[in-house]
């Protein structure tokens, strides 16, 4: 096989001279495949006349060619890759940047905690404070104050009181009433002070006197996830808005945003699914309601809050406060005294995030 192949090579590679013998023919053979290796030529047609005067074919150049003329082509195909490669990247930075600027702000306004006292205010420590206090409070109003599974009181105004107390260096107890009960049973001295979100109506601002507000329930927009990037919190004109049937939330669109498309629902539950569903593009409602809803299980996580709570105490009262007796001044400014050292000090904000983990604010 061998022969066979050094005779193909032979023929191919060598034209024979008429005339000659094989072993002349043969000798020309070796000379050539050893000459050939040794030619490095740069100019294409150069190389093509030394080499046919060896008797190389001129494929092997051609083909070299072929391959210098294709390289512009690599190199615009090669761009092109590159430069898509490029926008392909940049356009999953874009998003990914956008859906973490979106995720930071609705973390940001989940984490937003309230402050109803003047930073500028100054305040300071009453010069006599209660040795004891006992708070009158509900077990049957969650957050605030309800049994866990233990059948232990605890809540927003069980902790609060608490950490009243401590700030105050005083004794703490609490009294569990109804809530019809609470203003009679602080009259008849059954306790201290009501933790109880009590009114501050025209009727009990005679009787008691109360504290500075250290919640207040805003009236809040929520809107479809998909549509946050089209209200900015203050213009709604022509807006489709759910809301319930007679309640203060009704009224005070009817009063200050009649360019609304206001549509009330019997309930408050069919005014969010009709937000949840899509038969509105916004709902307005009690904000502390909405931030359990939004977080719970009924929402299906469709919604979110629009920028802005909106507190007219007109419409949704001015906050809750802690009742007193009237002849019971030293404790009112006390109890004011501590609940601005709790907020100071962090204590407050810790609280509030502690019970509320999606801020209605």
């Amino acid at each position: 096989m061998t022969k066979a192949l050094s005779s193909l090579v032979a023929e191919q590679d060598v034209v024979r001279p008429q005339g000659r013998s094989e072993a002349q023919a043969l000798r020309q053979s070796a000379q050539v495949r050893a000459a050939a290796p040794s030619l490095r030529c740069l100019v294409p047609d150069p190389c093509a006349d030394r080499a046919s005067q060896f008797g190389v074919t001129h494929s092997r150049l051609a083909l070299n060619s072929t391959l210098t003329s294709s390289r512009p082509i690599r190199a615009i195909v090669t761009f092109f890759l590159l430069s898509l490669f490029a926008i392909i990247l940049n356009a999953q930075a874009a998003y990914a940047t956008d859906t973490q600027s979106k995720s930071a702000d609705a973390q940001i306004s989940s984490q937003i905690v309230p402050n109803f006292w003047d930073p500028r205010s100054l305040l300071e420590r009453p010069a006599e404070t209660p040795e004891r206090i006992e708070f009158l409070a509900t077990d049957d109003f969650p957050p605030f104050s309800f049994r866990d599974k233990t059948e232990r009181l605890t809540g927003f105004h069980v902790d609060l009181a608490r950490a009243l107390c401590e700030e105050l260096q005083s004794s703490c107890s609490m009294r569990v009433k109804a809530f019809e009960a609470l203003p009679d049973a602080l009259e008849a001295d059954e306790g201290d002070a009501a933790i109880a979100g009590l009114a501050k109506t025209a009727e009990l601002g005679e009787r008691f006197s109360f504290s500075d507000p250290y919640l207040k329930l805003p009236g809040r927009f929520v809107v479809r996830a998909s549509d946050r990037d089209r209200f900015d919190g203050t213009s709604f004109a022509g807006t489709a808005v759910a809301v319930e049937k007679g309640s203060r939330h009704a009224a005070f669109l009817k009063d200050r945003m009649p360019e609304l498309q206001i549509t009330e629902f019997e309930t408050l539950a069919e005014a969010r699914e009709a937000l949840r569903s899509g038969k509105v593009a916004a709902h307005f409602g009690d904000g502390m309601a909405l931030s359990f809803w939004l977080s719970g299980a009924l929402s299906e996580a469709c919604c979110v809050f629009v920028p802005g709570p909106w507190m007219e105490e007109a419409y949704f009262g001015d906050g809750l406060r802690i009742a007193v007796r009237q002849e019971d001044a030293v404790l009112l400014e006390a109890i004011n005294y501590g609940l601005r050292r709790l907020q100071e000090k962090g204590i407050y904000a810790e609280l509030y995030r502690r019970y509320f983990p999606t801020s209605f604010f």
